[in-house]
């Protein structure tokens, strides 16, 4: 029985008209795979899009008047190491299949599983040993229940009298062995040569043999690489089909979540990570530099940098040799973009600085924090004494340089040629062009710049007319030309309080509590939701003394800025004041935050504590800050906004 709403019936169309009286096109929730929220009988310790505790919370966002849902990457990730964005580019994460509906006989994939095997692996999951406990059990349970269902349908496709149902299934899961066999195989092959040398997840030790290089051979090793693929490929058999059985089935279970979200007119936006897991870094090691590693440089948020140890795109495969049409790079590229816009609706570009002006910093060194703080970027560094390997794939010369920046500074390049850009937008124009002629909107391709916006990827994103993210819980309210400051915000712009990175709206607001710095937060907001002179004194005061009532003025800030796209992180909205992950940081607690199986009740107590996202409470006070006229003009809408939040807060 899905448990009651806490809004409601006519929530959504309300926020819908207060939406579009704002101007706001796009009201986006934030949300990664392993966060989504179970039921009792189907919850491993992990989170999966395609359950239906997802469902139902899926549900609760159209409700709520949510136009997309914006998930992580959704990659392969390994039992030691949870992280999406270390997760894999092409294989999809089977930990995402949800279980219930393979026991299902009347389902799309028939009874692949007991229903007491679920069971089982259901009640043994840790109630002690914390988020790391609880991965690890889900790995571990999910690897036996993936085993199970695929020994019951090579059993039951043998049969000569099979179920109608696996019949159907077999014939689904040729055509996709087909269709993906370019990145089905090197993946697969990957797991079985990690185990034959018990090294999951890691190739290091073996990267110096043939093994280690298959996809990449050394000229002249052409001919034995491919022996060697095609040996590995008969005697694996088994393994490199099951691995395929497993992608289909997470494939096919998205598949049906997309269905859903589109009827519900919900678009899911995928995550273009700029990173590469282990595997794809071994199954694509020929389009990488050997000398370079990528990392994040130093800025405001992060003065240390990141060492990030990801692989470079070789500048020199980008087009070929004659420059006139795409290289290995630019294929891959396509390969990969390929794939996301078919299942995704819009995508998130991550760290896009990475695809048009890396950070890079040498590989193999000692200290690499040390290493990345002296690095320098890819494209822009033509005369460096330091790096002078860089200066072959300098796009600028030396007098385009300011030497009074640090080399990191987003100022480091002074000025650009038309012809500079399009050289520098090589990569990031694959992202662009690829959705485009896949028919998304120019808004439905968002740019998470954060603190870093070098001159070369303002001017690459100036041309496309794509805008950055404004996290405004990093304001900084004593410069009026800050970056994240909402006045500040562009109409293409993605406003937000927070990210998957930063701490919660709630957290935040504790601490502005504790530290006395609510007056300087209320006074700004004061500023921004009262535009007359009369009363914002007293409307200050009042923020200042109700943390709660802050909090949804910080949210309604967003709406209030001229931004047409707004997104929220599932923890701002529910209220929740844990963090996801802190970045730059090894916890067991990163990337396990989890929505409660009784999120609904919880979040409906918050609600009544002002201690959630009341949206319309938010979204009044956003249209009353266009002023007197605004407030007539929307008087109506107005009363039927109040009249919401209040019932929300539990009043009549």
């Amino acid at each position: 029985m899905e448990p009651p709403s806490p809004l409601p019936d006519s929530h959504r169309s309300l926020v819908t008209e207060a939406l579009e009286a704002l101007g706001v096109t796009r009201w986006v929730l934030s949300l990664h795979d392993p966060s989504f929220p179970g039921l009792p009988g189907e919850d491993l310790g992990r989170g999966s899009p395609y359950s239906e505790g997802a469902a139902r919370f899926l549900a609760f966002a159209r409700d709520l008047g949510f136009t997309g849902i914006q998930l992580g990457p959704q990659g392969q990730t390994s039992a030691h190491n949870p992280s999406p964005y270390d997760g894999t580019l092409f294989s999809r994460n089977t930990l995402n299949v949800a279980l219930a509906p393979l026991t299902d006989p009347r389902g799309p994939w028939g009874a692949l599983l007991s229903p007491d095997t679920l069971a089982r692996l259901v009640s043994g999951m840790p109630e002690r040993g914390g988020p790391a406990a609880r991965y690890h059990h889900a790995c571990r349970s999910q690897a036996q229940a993936l085993q199970e269902a695929w020994d019951t349908f090579r059993r039951e496709r043998a049969r000569a009298d099979a179920p109608a149902s696996i019949a159907s299934l077999a014939r689904r899961f040729a055509a996709f062995r087909e269709e993906h066999r370019a990145w089905l195989e090197p993946d697969a092959l990957f797991d079985v040569l990690g185990a034959q040398k018990h090294t999951p997840d890691d190739w290091r030790d073996w990267a110096d043999s043939l093994d280690g290089r298959l996809f990449a051979p050394r000229p002249g090793e052409e001919a034995r690489a491919e022996a060697r693929i095609r040996e590995l490929l008969t005697l694996e058999a088994e393994a490199v089909e099951q691995y395929a059985f497993r992608q289909l089935l997470v494939a096919e279970q998205h598949g049906v979540l997309r269905e859903r979200a589109a009827g519900w007119g919900l678009k899911l936006y995928g995550d273009l990570q700029i990173g590469f897991s282990p595997r794809d870094a071994w199954t694509r090691q020929g389009l990488f530099l050997r000398a370079y590693f990528m990392g994040a440089p130093p800025s405001r948020t992060n003065p240390e940098g990141q060492p990030w140890n990801y692989p470079v795109l070789d500048p020199e495969q980008y087009l070929t040799p004659d420059g006139g049409t795409p290289g290995p790079v630019l294929r891959f590229m396509e390969a990969r973009l390929g794939k996301m816009l078919s299942e995704y609706d819009g995508l998130r570009i991550d760290h896009p600085h990475g695809l048009v002006c890396p950070w890079v910093y040498r590989a193999g060194a000692s200290d690499p924090l040390r290493s990345v703080q002296g690095g320098a970027r890819l494209f822009s560094s033509p005369d460096l004494p330091d790096h002078p390997e860089l200066s072959r794939y300098a796009l600028v010369a030396p007098e385009q340089l300011d030497r009074s920046q640090p080399r990191h500074g987003d100022g480091w390049v002074k000025w650009l040629t038309p012809e500079q850009v399009r050289r520098y937008a090589l990569v990031f124009d694959t992202v662009v062009r690829a959705a485009r002629e896949r028919g998304r909107a120019r808004e439905d391709v968002l740019c998470e710049v954060l603190s870093t916006l070098p001159f070369e990827l303002s001017q690459v994103m100036a041309r496309d007319g794509l805008g950055r993210f404004r996290v405004t819980q990093k304001a900084d309210l004593n410069n009026p030309a800050d970056v994240y400051r909402s006045e500040n915000v562009a109409p293409e712009d993605w406003v937000m309080v927070g990210n998957h990175d930063t701490k919660s709206l709630w957290r935040l607001v504790s601490e502005w509590q504790w530290k006395h710095a609510l007056r300087a937060q209320a006074d700004y907001l004061a500023q921004r939701l009262h535009p007359e002179a009369e009363g914002r004194e007293a409307f200050a005061r009042q923020l200042a003394h109700d943390p709660g009532l802050l909090a949804q003025a910080k949210f309604a800030d967003l709406f209030a800025s001229r931004a047409r796209s707004v997104m929220v992180f599932f923890a701002d909205l529910l209220g929740m004041p844990e963090t996801y992950n802190a970045p730059g940081t090894i916890d067991a607690r990163n990337w396990s935050l989890r929505i409660p199986q009784d999120w609904a009740h919880q979040y409906g107590q918050r609600l009544r504590a002002g201690a959630a996202l009341n949206l319309p409470q938010v979204l009044a006070l956003a249209l009353r800050a266009g002023g007197a006229e605004a407030r007539i003009r929307h008087a109506d809408l107005l009363a039927r906004l109040d009249r919401a939040a209040s019932h929300l807060r539990g009043g009549a």
